[in-house]
């Protein structure tokens, strides 16, 4: 197979342990590979990067949208493929990005494309609820898009139109519950900054309504129920997720008012020392 103009983009940690199958899916038919690697790893990954013939930087970390960004800027190829560590472009994919470039010469009509992505949890592959389809995007035109968002999900920006390729992108996530639900408070922090630089607090409505939603929405609506026990309990730490972001909010909000009522007045943040019947203070028994 004649490589496709493409140059995979990867940011990692200590990956080392899983990802051999994402190298693996795009070698031989993308023409370049390059990772940003955190500064500190050590567990291996490099090696295995420049095994699969993998150009490695190493940054310090300046977020996943300043990695991402760091890593497309590196990029030589006309077009661009963002791929994580736990993520494997399957057959089908590859078969239909190659036929973006095939036939009249002209290349791919649209500046980006996006398709779905299907998670393994816990030995299924979820298809339904939440979680299926969750379309990406992630194959974009060289200085057509870039990262933004809020962190730590970074979201692509592109100048043009976007299309649509339908086989999935494989996603290994989350080996096990405990590292699942490691992530939900970490997840919310960016959510939680942005809503603290706004006006209002989160009503009992919303720490109600919301995770109801949630749960509602993705089990029932979305036929999460037919993934089985592995499909109630996503929408069930879904809507765990959405409950702590706002009551995470509300907290913050209480810390910050007790900060500000501090500084407007010193004074009450200590009691005045006992006065004992001479009429002297007492600060206790020595």
């Amino acid at each position: 197979m004649v490589p496709l103009p493409i140059s995979v983009c990867m940011v990692s940690g200590a990956e080392a342990h899983r990802i051999g199958p994402a190298l693996a899916s795009v070698a031989g038919w993308t023409r370049e590979l390059i990772v940003v690697l955190n500064a500190e790893t050590q567990d291996g990954t490099e090696r295995l990067v420049r095994e699969r013939g993998g150009q490695v930087f190493r940054e310090p970390w300046k977020g996943f949208i300043g990695q991402k960004n760091s890593a497309a800027a590196k990029a030589t190829q006309p077009w661009v493929l963002n791929l994580d560590a736990d993520e494997v472009v399957s057959g089908p994919l590859q078969a239909q990005m190659a036929a973006l470039f095939a036939g009249s010469g002209r290349g791919p009509r649209h500046a980006a494309y996006e398709f779905p992505r299907c998670t393994f949890y816990c030995g299924r592959w979820i298809r339904h609820g939440d979680w299926y389809p969750d379309r990406v995007l992630r194959l974009w035109q060289r200085g057509r898009a870039h990262w933004t968002g809020q962190e730590p999900h970074a979201r692509l920006e592109v100048q043009g139109s976007v299309g649509r390729l339908g086989a999935d992108l494989l996603h290994y996530s989350n080996e096990t519950i405990a590292r699942h639900l490691a992530k939900i408070v970490p997840y919310q922090e960016g959510f939680v900054a942005a809503r603290l630089a706004r006006a209002g607090t989160p009503g009992l409505l919303t720490l109600a309504g919301r995770p109801a939603w949630k749960f509602l929405r993705g089990y029932v609506l979305r036929a999460g129920f037919l993934d089985g026990w592995q499909g109630l309990f996503i929408a069930a730490v879904n809507s765990f997720s959405t409950l702590t972001r706002y009551a995470m909010v509300r907290e913050a909000r209480v810390a910050q008012a007790t900060s500000q009522a501090a500084v407007a007045d010193p004074g009450d943040s200590e009691s005045p020392p006992a006065r004992g019947a001479d009429g002297q203070g007492r600060r206790g028994t020595r």
